[in-house]
Formats: C-alpha cells, structure tokens, sequence
C-alpha cells in the first residue's frame, strides 16, 4: 500500500567500529551509536526484535546474537513519537458510498490519511471520527480507527474505511489476498508504449494483451533511505507487480492507467520511474524526468505542485453482505487543468 508523504521515520546509518567485529548485533550497534542520544544498547536490541533493522541490501534482520563482520553497515529505523489520540474535526468529506459497516471517500490531495508527527490534525481520520461519532472508535487501533490502506498525501481519490471489526477484518483479508481491484490514473512524461525498445530491455518487464507488466523487488535506496527503488538481488525488498497502459498522448506527457496486483509503498511512482516515464509533479521520483523538459513551453509542468496520481476505481467483495461493490470518481479540478494545459503543447522529441 502507499504510505502518505511525511510519514517517513528516521533512518539511521550505524557502520560496525573495528572494535565490534566478531560481537553480537546488538551490542556492536551499541557501540556504534555511542553519540546518538537515547540509544542504549536495550533499545537497539529491542528496534531489532522488531523488525526495525536492515542492512545494507535492505534485508530485515532480527537476530539480536548474530556476529557482526568488518565493514558492515546497517540501517536502523526509529520510530516516530506516537502522536496523542485523534479528535474529531468539523472537516467536509465527499462521501462516495455508506452502510452500516464501511464507508467509501474521495480523498482531496494535501490531506494525510491518519495523525502522525506533523500531521496531528486535519486527516482524514480527523475528519471520519466527526462523521462517524463514537462508532468509529477502536476499529482496528487507536490511532488509525478503520483504516485499511491509505494513499499518499498529495495523490487524490477512493478510500474505503471499515466502520466494525468484522468489516476491518474482512477489508484487511481482501487487501493481504489482492482480491481488490484498484485502478490509478495517472499523467507521465513522455509515453510508454509497448513498442519502445527500452522499455521491452528493462529486467521484469513484460508485455501482457493492451498491458505493460513491470514485476521488480522494491525496498529502500541504498543511498536515501526515506525513498523506495528497484532493487535487483533476489532476496532485496518486497515482491512489487505493476499492470500500466497509455490512455492517450497529450502534447509532451500521457494519461495512463494503472493497476495494483500489490502495493508497496510508492509502487507505481517508482515503476513509472523505472519505465523512464516519471509522473509530472512528482517531487521524490520526477527529478531527472522533468530535468530532461527544458521546452519553455512547458515550464508550467515542471512546477506542478503534486505527483499526477490519482486513486481512480475501487472495486471489492462486500465483506459482510457479499455484495460486490465499484466505485469510480473522476480527475479532480487540478489534474483537469493539467490535462488542459498538456493538450496546448507539443509532444516533446523522442
């Protein structure tokens, strides 16, 4: 699933002291984090029972007494301060569909899913905990009452929140099965298609009837750790499947469409970026992208403010009724405009 932007924790970088080599994990880290403040070697041990290490292959490591070698280094991700229990908020939200046990919504682009450091107020849990009252209260954590996936800040559109326990467990069932058909449309530089050679000669990806299949290992950048990327050793990351088509050309960029078979976080951002065809506006994966547009004519995308993303369709089994249920919502206002202002351009030069 995608993670909302700033929600990232702190990574720390932790490289085993010559001192340390042939000691426990735990302890060489210790040893390591000497200068960083309330990082005891009891805390080290338990961040790794809990699957908060990794090393340098973004592998999760969780054996405290493994012996450490000369020149390793690890990852260590610390936990962000729990923020206090989300109150209710007198906020709007675009109620797509309701019933007793779930509640679908539109979700605006700027507004994170749930309460984290930086983000205490103005979520959509915020926003639910007013709507739903008291009900809403417990269902599946405290702090992240009904929530069974979630989108990024600044990408827009389809959300389904359970509303009782047995809907939070069945929604969770549907999602760990990939039993929920989730649609994205998006806009992209430049245009995939399934006759570029480039594309054909990247690892994992494979042509399916109207579809580019782009099945990778996505895990964390070895050099920036708050960014995901394509990892290529067999055991690096999680197994990541994306199904992505060209809609139609639109000047120098392309409205596209793509389907989740997982969701890791960021997963089409950073396929689309391994595609060569970033999405516009996208801050973390669109650099290099937007970089390469030095049109004048253009200049209006490089500076649009978010990832071109949006959570278009969401269709799933009904978790107590049965009932099989699709929602669809179009492209907000601002990616219209986007749409728009693309059509008024040229199509950039392969």
């Amino acid at each position: 699933m995608e993670d909302p932007s700033g929600e990232d924790a702190d990574v720390i970088r932790l490289d085993v002291p010559e001192t340390a080599v042939g000691q426990r994990l735990d302890k060489a880290l210790g040893l390591a984090a000497t200068d960083v403040p309330g990082l005891s070697r009891s805390r080290i041990a338990s961040l790794i029972l809990e699957g908060a290490l990794e090393d340098a292959d973004g592998r999760t490591v969780s054996d405290v007494k493994r012996k450490v070698k000369a020149g390793e280094v690890w990852f260590l991700t610390m936990p962000q301060p729990l923020p206090a229990e989300p109150e209710p908020e007198n906020i709007p939200l675009e109620i797509v569909h309701e019933d007793t046990e779930l509640i679908v919504v539109n979700k605006p682009t700027g507004m994170v899913v749930h309460p984290a450091p930086g983000s205490e107020t103005g979520t959509l849990v915020n926003a639910l905990l007013y709507h739903c009252g008291d009900e809403l209260l417990g269902i599946g954590g405290e702090r992240r009452p009904g929530i069974v996936h979630r989108i990024d800040k600044d990408t827009s559109g389809l959300l389904v929140v359970a509303k009782t326990q047995a809907a939070h467990a069945g929604l969770a069932a549907l999602f760990a099965s990939h039993d929920i058909d989730r649609l994205y449309r998006a806009i992209c530089w430049g245009e995939p298609t399934r006759h570029d050679p480039r594309i054909g000669g990247l690892g994992g990806v494979s042509l399916v009837p109207d579809w580019i299949r782009i099945e990778t290992r996505i895990g964390r950048h070895r050099a920036d750790r708050k960014r995901m990327a394509v990892l290529q050793g067999p055991n690096e990351g999680r197994n990541a499947v994306t199904y992505l088509r060209t809609i139609r050309r639109i000047g120098p960029a392309s409205l596209i469409e793509c389907r989740l078979e997982t969701g890791r976080t960021h997963q089409i951002r950073v396929h689309a970026s391994y595609l060569g065809h970033a999405l516009i506006g996208d801050p973390v994966y669109g650099r290099k992208a937007a970089g390469h547009t030095q049109d004048a004519t253009v200049s209006a995308l490089r500076v649009f403010p978010r990832q071109a993303l949006h959570a278009a369709v969401l269709g799933f089994k009904h978790p107590i009724s049965g009932k099989n249920l699709r929602f669809e919502v179009m492209f907000p206002k601002d990616l219209k405009e986007l749409m728009e202002t693309c059509d008024q351009q040229k199509p950039i030069p392969r």
